[in-house]
This record gives C-alpha cells, sequence and structure tokens, in this order.
C-alpha cells in the first residue's frame, strides 16, 4: 500500500514562508531560515551534495549508523518506537530501524519534516522494510513530535532521531532550547540518537560547503528561485553569488548570498521590497561544529544522559545516543 505525508497545516505553509521571509529581509543583516531551503529541487540537490567527495559528513554518519545500528537496538527496551526529526531521504536510518526490527516483532516508525519532497523520498526508500511500519508527517518538528507522543501505546518508549548534524543549524542558545523543549515531550527513558560533526580543519570544511562543481551554489540559489516561484519575486540569480565563510571564533560555517549589483528586489507574494548594496549578503544557513565536550555539557544542560557514542575518524563526526 502507498504510504502518504500528512500535513497538519496545509494552508498556513505559504503564508509562513512569506511572513519569514518579509521579516528576514527585512533585518540589518539580510537573513532567510535555513529550513526553506528544502523545497522539492533543494531537496535534489542537497542529495546530490552528500554523494561530492569534499562532502564528507554524510558518508562519515553512514559509516556510523550502518557499523553501530545493532548497539545501538540493543540499548533499547522490546517495546520502542521511532520519529526522526528531518528525515531527509531516510537511507542513513535504514540500518537503524532493520537492527531494531529485527529483535522486535514490529516497529512503528514515523519521518517529521518540513519538506513534502523529502518525506515522499524517505518513504519510497523505507517502505517494504520487513516489521515497518513507516508514515511520513509534513510540519515542524516540534509540533510533529507532539503528535507522535499524543499517539504512542501504553508503555512504548520513543526513540528520536535527529541526525545530519541538524542540531548544528541552531546558534547555541537555540540548540540548547530546542533540545529542551524536545526533552519536555518526551518520558523519562525515552531515548534521542543526535548526530553531530565535529571542529576540523577549515580548509577542510569550506571546501565541503564551497565545492568546485558549484551543486552547493546551486542548493543555495535556488532559495532565491524558490521565492520566486511561489511569492512572484523578482530576483534575478545571475546577480548573486554563493559565498561560504568559516568563523573560528563561533565555530561556525555560514551560508551567504552575495549581492554582486546594486539592486531593488520585489516580493509581492510577501508584501515587500528590498534593496542591496554591492556586496551585501543575504544570510542563508549556519552549520556550528562540536568539541565532544561540548556534547556532553548539552546533554546534561537540556535533561539529558549520554550514555553511549561513536565517532568517525576519517571525517570527525559523532553519534550520541542519549536518555531522558
Amino acid at each position: 500500500m502507498p504510504i502518504a505525508a500528512e500535513n497538519l497545516r496545509p494552508r498556513e505553509v505559504l503564508s509562513g514562508f512569506a511572513a519569514d521571509v518579509s521579516a528576514g529581509l527585512s533585518k540589518p543583516q539580510k537573513e532567510l531560515p535555513a529550513k526553506y531551503l528544502y523545497d522539492e529541487v533543494g531537496s535534489a540537490l542537497f542529495e546530490a551534495i552528500t554523494v561530492l567527495p569534499e562532502y564528507g559528513l554524510t558518508r562519515a554518519e553512514e559509516r556510523l549508523l550502518s557499523q553501530h545500528a545493532s548497539e545501538i537496538a540493543r540499548w533499547l527496551p522490546s517495546r520502542v518506537a521511532v520519529a526522526e526529526l528531518g528525515s531527509g531521504s531516510g537511507r542513513k536510518t535504514r540500518p537503524v530501524l532493520e537492527a531494531i526490527a529485527s529483535m522486535r516483532d514490529s516497529v512503528e516508525y514515523c519521518a517529521i519534516d518540513v519538506s513534502r519532497a523529502a518525506l515522499d523520498s524517505c518513504c519510497r526508500q523505507l517502505n517494504g522494510l520487513s516489521g515497518i511500519e513507516v508514515r511520513g508527517l509534513e510540519c515542524p518538528y516540534l509540533e510533529g513530535l507532539a503528535e507522535i507522543c499524543s499517539r504512542r501505546h501504553g508503555d512504548e518508549c520513543l526513540l528520536v532521531l535527529f541526525l545530519g548534524s541538524s542540531i548544528g543549524n541552531f546558534e547555541r542558545d537555540q540548540a540548547a532550547r530546542f533540545l529542551s523543549a524536545i526533552r519536555k515531550r518526551l518520558r523519562p527513558g525515552d531515548a534521542l540518537l543526535l548526530g553531530a560533526d565535529l571542529v576540523k580543519p577549515a580548509s577542510a570544511l569550506l571546501a565541503a560547503y564551497d565545492d568546485p562543481a558549484g551543486v552547493t551554489a546551486a542548493f543555495n540559489l535556488n532559495l532565491l528561485a524558490r521565492i520566486n516561484r511561489e511569492l512572484s519575486a523578482d530576483f534575478n540569480l545571475r546577480n548573486f553569488r554563493h559565498a561560504a565563510r568559516w568563523r573560528c571564533r563561533e565555530r561556525r560555517i555560514e551560508m551567504h548570498l552575495r549581492s554582486q549589483i546594486r539592486q531593488v528586489v520585489d516580493i509581492p507574494g510577501a508584501e515587500c521590497r528590498i534593496k542591496l548594496d554591492v556586496g551585501e549578503t543575504i544570510w542563508t544557513e549556519s552549520s556550528h561544529k562540536f568539541e565532544t565536550d561540548d556534547l556532553h555539557q548539552l546533554a546534561g544542560q537540556t535533561g539529558f544522559i549520554s550514555i553511549a557514542r561513536w565517532m568517525d575518524t576519517e571525517w570527525p563526526f559523532v553519534e550520541s545516543l542519549w536518555i531522558a
């Protein structure tokens, strides 16, 4: 039977997009929320990024999850359901679900994402796995997690997956607030599997976020194309260049779109007009990098206990299992 993604609030998506675009582009440092990078085109471009030789993050996490899936499954109680925040294509998740299902009669898995394209890809990837019931939920992470928690059966434990170093897209204080919000929705004994990218040489990071093939540039520029498509804006993409910056003090990579000329852009769907000077940027994404001690402290700060972790040395990356 085909698996369809549910949409909790379909009528609010576009209006929320318009409001966020208007608010973000009205700031002194213009910015756009990174979650809007992942429309159908953006999701496809990101999948291409994950196989680039310069972008080792996804392969590192895939190695960890494949090698340690059985260990992860053994840490969990007999009755468990799985919810993934930001599922992407679901490719990395498969070995973990298969390992959990191999030790139990059946497992319910719910992918939660704001991108319908990503959810559809995930459901196609995982549909048909033995012993796993798959469904998708199109909505913000915390809203979807609350929905899943309200549906759980009896004493069933919940394993929340937050992979891909998505936690790095938050500012440090925002990351702590987000993880605390996850914890508030969980019961004692529930688990969180958290993937986090570690600090590495700036040259490697800059290459990963500004590849010579230009795939990341296309991914970033597609955000302006999305605003054109959905909000009837008149961005000329040729007037912008992708830029990646490493902020050593903050330990983060930033992605920007730099204006090559002085220009005015109308965005009727967001009821705004913006002006950009030569060299002015629109900040589209941050990717914070971590030290292992950061993650241990973050667990304690947000109501979790870190009980296990696995590290990749080829591309420094860590997978942590936390218990509420």
